[in-house]
């Protein structure tokens, strides 16, 4: 039976403010929460990238002991912060914005030597667009050549320990910060000197590797929270329970259970919730709760105790019946007795936004989770605009591969799948149909290697397209090399520019610049033996069929392979990059020449 949250005692509370870790790929976020938590999870990540959306709190007491005197718990009523480590590549667009949606406050990780990479960019927009306040973690001062470095020292007190030497090399770094974020419309400046932090950037030089700097930047972020968000922090922790699924996973005497962020109000045993469902939402009914122990990260805590309640903001694994088809990103919510048709509506609204948008035609797409999916797409769809004729949630399928044989293209016959698997049925399958299939649990690798994919495929077309297209050549018949004058004409050449090639039509260009065909190359000897192509600076004898050398066509004349309209389009439009230079510049002549009478002649 749902419990009616509505009907309890309200009782105001302070929530843990969300904080959201954002950043470029390698730029130190998870690192950054490593040394905090005492975790490894860099270490597990596939390729140290992370996938996944986590959560971590992090209790004030905690807090207290990293940051020693710069955080006095006397001075704050806020309950700690819960970081969610969001990922970096600029795949995950959709997956970052979710989390800075989410977020009440916010770390950009920059690596002091990278600077601003095109995903630190993207993230600032995010911010800007969720107007999430934020500081500046400039990482790596440990790289820093001459850096003198110990353990968890808070910055200021470090910075001023360096010799001037570092301290100016620092201060490069730091100043190009500045100015990136200037680019960006944002003032900032080294934290102990910003006066207004609703007006300026706080940037905190740290080392995620020592723990320099890590002081600062908790009492940063403590300090901001308790002056500017403590009112929005105060929430009616009684209230039905918001939030959003970050995983879905199978666990061992659970089932299929969600790891989620609840955001607002609280969740408990027995409450029934709406969770968005690849097919329709879920309303389930609440069996069990699970909570890592303190700064252990909700992904890959192993020891989690069970609960009865848990109030905003926190992460939590939830075990229900029925949740099999739920997705990562999808809203979850507890539903009370008088207001179960428009939670459900809510749900169903939020959901239709984030699913992948399919077409007749396109490749097969196939992921662990709906956020990986949708992030796969965006990158696919908008950056490199690849459509999608299937995108699902799960292990590949012979179906999916039937699918996928049916697409009109070589370069859409592919399934793209992340952190899934083959099934051996598929793998049957995939013997009798022309499908490739590009796995990987790193979604920029799996990117690339498709890109990769096109690339080879995009090639082998233009080389087929080189093959059957006539190519444009010019060559001089040459003076006393003259071997048989007609039926065919055999005569010496100098092929003065691009490439000539048998069974091509030649011409000879006449006053008004109309190419007037003469006959065609029927054979091309080199010293001797047969070849079926010269190029620029080759001699060769050829056999002309049709002229008569010294009726009309003498020793000396120069000759054009006829280019017919289409053929000059192709070459001029779509192969021009594929031509060597002197092929070009006969291209360049003979179009020239043409359009001298017929200004629009293959265009």
């Amino acid at each position: 039976m749902a419990t009616d949250h509505a009907n309890e005692h309200s009782v105001s509370s302070l929530r843990t403010p969300i904080v959201a870790v954002l950043g470029h790929v390698d730029h130190g976020k998870t690192t950054l929460l490593d040394r905090i938590r005492g975790s490894t999870i860099t270490e597990q990540e596939a390729g140290s990238i992370t996938q996944h959306i986590g959560a971590t709190a992090i209790p004030l007491e905690i807090v207290s002991e990293i940051a020693g005197s710069l955080v006095d718990p006397d001075d704050f009523d806020l309950p700690g912060l819960l970081f969610i480590d969001t990922p970096g590549h600029h795949a995950f667009t959709t997956l970052r914005s979710r989390g800075g949606a989410l977020a009440d406050l916010a770390i950009l990780v920059v690596d002091i030597d990278d600077g601003f990479q095109p995903q630190t960019k993207e993230a600032i927009s995010i911010l800007r667009r969720t107007e999430t306040p934020f500081v500046v973690a400039a990482n790596k001062i440990d790289a820093l050549p001459g850096w003198d470095s110990v353990e968890g020292r808070p910055i200021q007190e470090g910075y001023q320990r360096q010799t001037e030497v570092v301290r100016n090399r620092l201060d490069e770094r730091l100043y190009r910060i500045i100015g990136s974020l200037s680019e960006e419309n944002f003032s900032g400046d080294l934290y102990w000197r910003v006066q207004d932090f609703q007006r300026n950037v706080g940037i905190v030089p740290v080392s995620a590797l020592t723990g320099e700097g890590v002081p600062d930047l908790l009492a940063v972020m403590m300090g901001l929270a308790q002056r500017f968000l403590r009112e929005a922090m105060a929430i009616d922790v009684t209230g039905p329970g918001r939030g959003t699924v970050i995983e879905v996973k199978e666990e061992q005497g659970l089932g299929t259970t969600i790891d989620a962020i609840i955001s607002n109000g609280s969740i408990t045993i027995d409450d029934t919730i709406v969770v968005g469902g690849t097919d329709e939402p879920i309303i389930t009914t609440v069996r069990a709760l699970l909570q890592p122990r303190p700064l252990e990260e909700i992904r890959t805590g192993k020891q989690f105790e069970r609960v009865d309640r848990v109030e905003a903001a926190a992460g939590v694994k939830i075990a229900a019946p029925d949740l099999e088809t739920a997705m990562a990103g999808a809203p979850i919510a507890v539903i009370g007795e008088d207001d179960r048709t428009i939670v459900i509506r809510e749900v169903e609204s939020a959901i239709d936004e984030v699913m992948v948008s399919t077409s007749d035609n396109g490749i097969v797409l196939k992921a662990d989770t709906l956020g990986s999916l949708e992030a796969i797409a965006t990158t696919l769809a908008e950056e490199l605009e690849v459509p999608i004729m299937r995108a699902e949630v799960g292990d590949i399928s012979p179906t999916d591969v039937r699918i996928a044989g049916t697409a009109d293209e070589p370069k859409h016959r592919v399934i793209v799948g992340f952190n899934v698997s083959l099934l051996p049925e598929a793998d049957a399958v995939l013997a009798d149909e022309p499908v490739r299939v590009f796995i990987d649990d790193v979604i920029y690798q799996l990117v690339e290697d498709y890109e990769e994919h096109l690339g080879a495929i995009e090639a082998e077309q233009r080389t087929a397209i080189m093959e059957q297209i006539i190519r444009p050549g010019r060559f001089r018949l040459l003076p006393d090399h003259t071997f048989r004058s007609s039926d065919p004409a055999v005569v010496g050449v100098e092929v003065l520019g691009g490439t000539i090639k048998t069974n091509v039509p030649v011409a000879k260009f006449e006053g008004d610049g109309e190419p007037t065909r003469v006959g065609v190359i029927k054979g091309i000897q080199l010293e001797g033996e047969d070849i079926k192509t010269a190029s620029y600076g080759d001699r060769v004898s050829i056999a002309i069929d049709g002229p008569t050398i010294g009726r009309g066509l003498e020793e000396g004349d120069e000759l054009w392979t006829e280019l017919p309209e289409k053929h000059a389009k192709i070459l001029e439009l779509e192969l021009l990059d594929e031509l060597p230079d002197h092929e070009v510049e006969v291209l360049t002549r003979y179009l020239t020449t043409v359009r001298s009478r017929e200004p629009f002649w293959g265009k």
